[in-house]
């Protein structure tokens, strides 16, 4: 009688969390940021779709998740087949198809990129609260809060340098989300020390006359084109040898996601064998 009962309550707990998957919104996503926010709050069954990206393993940190889940083309046609209740996308996403949704009766939310690690909990709770799960929401920024109050380092005028550098010379500007991962490391900005407060293109003879403490190398994604190359070229990896050179994987901070904080504990780690290393 007690094993009849016990699958009475076990199948009433799953009756309910179906209905209640059900009452949930359809969503689709058309942005690789909002793909991931999606897939780490969504209940499986609310995703209509997440784009190719986040699939992209150079890119997304949740791509292993994103195999399970459909894949949808950022197309107005793809949005007015699969017919989402929510569509979710960033400042740069397609407006055709943004518009379609709208046009379809879609909620629409736009999210811009993050710019600081402050911004993080805001969009997650963004993302819950317009998707249904605000609790699930609510966990997840107070974990993330609670990790970054313990990461973050007092920031001192003598903090080490470092410079992002990705494909063609460019360095990672003042306002940025890789900008506030590295102070809250306890880095300052190679690009603001210098001089620069936008987007900026530094020759590699510039970094190897006025070297920064440490050169991040930002490879965001696959390919050997002249672009990436210099990144390793051989007088960049004698000039930045040992603890001054650090590969930090793009995905962690191309979009804000509880993840990014990953990047704080590789840049802290850095940052200890840049001071174990002074004589």
């Amino acid at each position: 009688m007690k094993g009849v009962i016990a699958g009475m309550i076990v199948g009433l707990f799953a009756s309910v969390s179906l209905v209640q998957a059900s009452s949930l919104p359809r969503v689709a996503s058309l942005n690789l940021c909002t793909d991931q926010l999606l897939l780490l709050l969504a209940e499986p069954e609310q995703i209509v779709g997440v784009t190719p990206l986040a699939r992209d393993c150079w890119s997304a940190v949740l791509c292993e998740q994103a195999q399970h889940v459909p894949v949808l083309r950022p197309t107005a046609e793809s949005i007015v087949v699969s017919h989402p209740d929510i569509v979710l996308g960033g400042i740069y996403t397609t407006a055709v198809a943004m518009q379609a949704a709208r046009e379809g009766g879609a909620q629409v939310i736009v999210l811009p990129p993050a710019q600081s690690l402050t911004d993080i909990p805001a969009q997650i709770m963004t993302v819950a609260n317009a998707i249904g799960v605000p609790e699930r929401g609510r966990q997840l920024a107070m974990v993330f809060a609670t990790r970054l109050a313990s990461l973050s380092v007092e920031r001192n005028s003598t903090d080490p340098t470092a410079a992002v550098y990705a494909a063609n010379g460019f360095v990672t500007h003042k306002g940025s989300l890789p900008d506030d991962v590295l102070a809250h490391a306890g880095f300052r900005n190679y690009a603001t020390v210098m001089g620069h407060q936008a987007s900026s293109r530094f020759s590699m003879d510039l970094l190897i006359a006025q070297p920064p403490d440490l050169l991040i190398l930002d490879r965001s994604g696959k390919g050997t084109s002249l672009a990436q190359s210099m990144l390793d070229h051989p007088a960049l990896k004698q000039a930045f040898a040992g603890p001054h050179h650090l590969d930090l994987p793009a995905r962690l901070w191309l979009c804000g996601l509880p993840q990014t904080l990953d990047s704080v504990v590789m840049l802290r780690n850095a940052r200890h064998n840049l001071e174990m290393s002074v004589p």
